[in-house]
């Protein structure tokens, strides 16, 4: 492991405002777009078609986008997607001024959006460890400010102001979140190339896509790291589906109240990307993953015996510090150890399987809360995120994280001498 006495290049700033920027304007669009629909339709179908346009990109074309990222240059694939974003929330604004909005439309925006923000975030991924040389330290600091600021401007600043926005003109926060990726375009293009993808040995898209699924599933260190997040997808969407009503019925909460439960656990992510290059220095990175992983499930199983709001708000808030943290820790350790021809399409596999596990922990929160009681969920949710963390325990501990390291930095140092293909084994 290197120290921590090297500093982030100034390219690093430039990367960090963009995303700063855009997600701003993420947070703005996230409030907006849900209140637009609702004032076009009360049905809440039609509010739901909105909603699920945006997680969609990912399910149908995850693993084809890695691809496609890998055979990109990165900087020039998150530049042009987000001047494309630019130009196309201009479309639905003008639709709004002129009175002619539609759901749709609607929909057909927050899938365009989510397929950029596939390609962006895929790409933005692999261009970090280019940019950073692959430093595991460096990634950790570098990952940890982003998070911190993501967090910041999509979940405290960006949704009051898209509310705000909004009661301006319907075509105000969109305007406004087209901006925001204007600049960020403008910023990412002035970031310093990175080095082009290797040449490859002509194949399929579907060929290589396939090759960088299975790169993920034969390696039982990137297959836990990808599991951590699918199976706690299950768990926390199964929480969020019905946390209002638990929030409502069982804390006696009103919607103002509710926000500060929201506002606890995005505090707490904070305090917990803030911390992880602390816990990764103290206890290792795979034990550091083990125990955020256990303090996440035994939050949640907190939160369900919570016998007042100040007792949940505490809960959330430690959930959100696991949570935080591990969203810095499981993609800078990624970033560390994958090749870099492989970057895109693992990193767009794992997300994928993350992607896809939401829709199933709607689907049992919502069913348990109806068989049972509403703090089923919560108590299944906790027992699903700690039996993960016993069974992923093997998978991530600290030894096979310090092989991995080790084979990744001799890997590269044989690429620097032009003596190894650059390919792991897996």
């Amino acid at each position: 492991m290197t120290t921590d006495a090297r500093t982030l290049p100034t390219g690093f700033g430039r990367l960090w405002t963009a995303q700063t920027i855009s997600s701003l304007g993420d947070g703005v669009t996230h409030a907006a777009l849900p209140l637009l629909a609702l004032t076009l339709t009360r049905d809440p179908m039609g509010l739901a078609v909105v909603t699920a346009a945006g997680t969609l990109p990912w399910l149908m074309f995850g693993v084809l986008g890695g691809a496609l990222v890998d055979r990109w240059d990165r900087r020039r694939t998150m530049w042009v997607t987000d001047a494309a974003r630019a130009v196309l929330l201009a479309i639905p604004a003008v639709a709004a001024g002129l009175d002619v909005l539609s759901i749709p439309l609607l929909a057909a925006v927050a899938f365009l959006l989510g397929l950029g923000g596939l390609f962006f975030d895929t790409a933005a991924s692999a261009y970090l460890p280019d940019l950073l040389g692959r430093d595991p330290a460096l990634l950790e600091r570098a990952n940890a400010r982003l998070r911190g600021a993501q967090t910041a401007a999509s979940g405290f600043v960006g949704p009051p102001a898209g509310s705000v926005l909004l009661a301006l003109g319907r075509a105000v926060p969109l305007f406004a979140d087209a901006i925001s990726f204007a600049l960020s375009a403008l910023l990412v293009r002035s970031l310093p190339a990175a080095p082009k993808p290797a040449a490859q040995a002509r194949e399929s898209l579907l060929r290589q896509a396939r090759a960088g699924a299975s790169y993920v599933f034969r390696d039982r260190l990137l297959l836990g790291l990808a599991l951590r997040p699918a199976v706690g997808n299950i768990a926390f969407v199964a929480v969020e589906t019905v946390l209002a009503l638990f929030a409502h019925d069982r804390l006696g909460l009103a919607t103002f109240g509710f926000g500060l439960l929201l506002t606890a656990e995005a505090t707490g992510g904070l305090l917990g990307a803030g911390i992880a290059s602390l816990l990764s220095r103290r206890l290792g990175t795979g034990t550091a993953l083990t125990c955020t992983a256990a303090v996440e499930g035994l939050a949640i199983l907190g939160l369900a015996a919570a016998p007042n709001p100040y007792v949940a708000g505490l809960a959330l808030a430690v959930c959100g510090a696991g949570m935080g943290a591990t969203m810095v820790l499981v993609p800078s350790l990624r970033q560390a150890i994958v090749p870099a021809h492989l970057m895109g399409r693992v990193t767009s596999t794992s997300r994928m399987l993350a992607m896809c596990a939401a829709p199933f922990g709607a689907f049992l929160g919502g069913w348990l809360a109806s068989a049972f009681d509403v703090r089923t969920p919560l108590y299944v949710a906790a027992g699903l995120l700690l039996t993960m963390t016993a069974v992923t325990t093997s998978m991530t501990n600290n030894r096979r994280v310090e092989a991995a390291l080790r084979d990744a930095a001799s890997t590269d140092d044989r690429d620097a001498t032009g003596s190894h293909p650059g390919l792991l084994a897996a």
